[in-house]
């Protein structure tokens, strides 16, 4: 037993948690924590005027993707039509072969 528990001193030991910054005590004694102080916040934006930037850009960027998916909606038939008269004429050019088989090989 360490000389100073022996004496019924309950030393505290101060930690900063490396993932956030926060500062911990520790009781030595019970190995428990005595208090919490959580590190201070990082501002986001500097000013108002940044924020307020900042969520314009970010509601064109919705709009933006919107109208592209709306787009892509509306030629969507367009497009698979397309793909369909194309797959048809590929199957009718190929010739007429038998599908091959493993019984054919014996």
């Amino acid at each position: 037993m360490p000389l100073d528990m022996a004496k019924g001193e309950h030393k505290l030991i101060e930690v900063a948690c490396p993932d956030c910054g926060a500062m911990i005590k520790i009781d030595t004694a019970t190995g428990s924590v005595i208090s919490h102080t959580s590190a201070p916040r990082k501002r986001t934006f500097e000013d108002l005027e940044t924020a307020a930037k900042a969520m314009r850009d970010h509601d064109e960027r919705k709009e933006s993707l919107f109208r592209q998916s709306v787009d892509a909606e509306k030629n969507k038939e367009d497009l698979f039509e397309k793909k369909f008269a194309e797959a048809l004429r590929k199957a009718k050019d190929a010739p007429d072969e038998k599908p091959f088989r493993v019984f054919d090989l014996d």
